[in-house]
């Protein structure tokens, strides 16, 4: 969908038309009170669930979750996921075409944040006439997004499911992605974000970069249930060659993201995730951000996420019971790490199963 509105960004750049790519699943009923708006992280995009033209490699990054019968039944719900702008899978992004110039804004496209993101999203809802979300939800960067919808839109959104998130980053965190930016950065075909013109990909770091974060999402009991000490071919090379099994899955991940990701993408998101800091605003008091917030919440956190550890979740826990808000907290235990909010799994699932079911009986009672 196409935009005309311009678009002040946090950085000061205003964006004058943009292009926000969105899916759809299920159907939006009579008085349009069972919208979900999904929200993506780092890596996602809008297709969030189902297949195209059956072809199983293109199933949406939480098919486990959104469909019929499942937790966000789209029997019962209109779902609405959607690409972010900065990204590379359809709305606009640095790979995009500047109107200005008639070529790629490469480096040149605004840094935008979680804030910006919110704001594009509450626009997309204008145009499908939708007043209010049943739900706002999201994992990681996307619970961060979901995090904002109550903060800076309180009456457009009745429920907010922040997952496997943190009300800001940790040092550690920012520190993470600074290392993976500058795999990106110090990259010989990067040429300062302009590779396009150049018909190069800065793929060695962008590999670099995936193969670092895929690390962080992992948890060390999954790495060792998984991988363990393997070798490749039972016995030691004595080379650089790869030759542990963590290695071959590490780089095989690397080498499959750098084919469909766009680097500059990368670091858009990376920002936006060091960025968000709601407190910052009010003297570092997490209490006094969340005094706006009008939603019901869930949160929830799995007990191997070291990236977006629990206690990060409880912090937003305690900040909106001093708020006098309605949260529900569950702490997942997961083998999983980061990615457990990806993965199928009996409790997890049944806590939104749960709380899903209560939402839907909001608008069929």
């Amino acid at each position: 969908m196409q935009f005309g509105e311009p678009l002040l960004c946090q950085s000061g750049v205003t964006l004058s038309d943009y292009q926000l790519v969105y899916e759809t699943y299920g159907t939006l009923n009579g008085d349009r009170s069972n919208a979900v708006l999904v929200c993506h992280a780092l890596s996602g995009n809008h297709h969030v669930a189902g297949y195209y033209e059956k072809n199983t490699k293109d199933v949406g990054w939480w098919d486990t979750m959104v469909g019929p019968g499942k937790p966000i039944d789209t029997d019962k719900f209109f779902v609405i996921g959607l690409n972010n702008l900065g990204g590379c899978h359809g709305s606009t992004g640095p790979v995009s075409i500047n109107p200005a110039t008639g070529k790629p804004y490469g480096a040149s496209f605004p840094i935008v944040t979680v804030e910006d993101w919110v704001e594009s999203q509450s626009r997309l809802a204008d145009r499908l006439n939708i007043q209010q979300f049943a739900a706002v939800i999201g994992g990681s960067l996307g619970g961060m997004q979901a995090l904002q919808w109550s903060l800076a839109k309180p009456l457009r959104v009745r429920h907010v499911l922040a997952i496997a998130s943190a009300p800001r980053l940790s040092a550690q965190n920012i520190a993470f992605n600074d290392v993976a930016r500058n795999a990106i950065l110090t990259d010989p075909d990067f040429h300062g974000g302009d590779y396009y013109e150049h018909s190069v990909v800065p793929t060695r770091g962008l590999r670099l970069a995936r193969m670092l974060g895929h690390i962080t999402y992992l948890s060390n009991d999954a790495m060792a249930d998984k991988f363990g000490r393997g070798l490749r071919s039972g016995q030691y090379g004595y080379s650089y060659d790869v030759e542990f099994e963590i290695e071959s899955y590490l780089r095989y991940q690397g080498d499959k993201f750098a084919t469909h990701f766009d680097a500059n993408t990368y670091l858009i998101m990376t920002k936006a995730l060091d960025y968000f800091d709601p407190a910052r605003e009010y003297e570092d008091d997490l209490n006094r951000a969340f005094a706006a917030a009008r939603a019901n919440f869930l949160v929830l956190s799995f007990t191997t996420d070291w990236r977006f550890a629990p206690e990060r979740s409880r912090a937003i826990v305690k900040a909106l019971l001093h708020n006098r808000l309605k949260v529900s907290y569950a702490e997942i235990t997961s083998t999983h790490g980061h990615d457990s909010f990806l993965m199928q799994h009996d409790h997890y699932h049944s806590v939104m199963h749960a709380y899903f079911d209560n939402i839907a009986r909001e608008f069929t009672a």
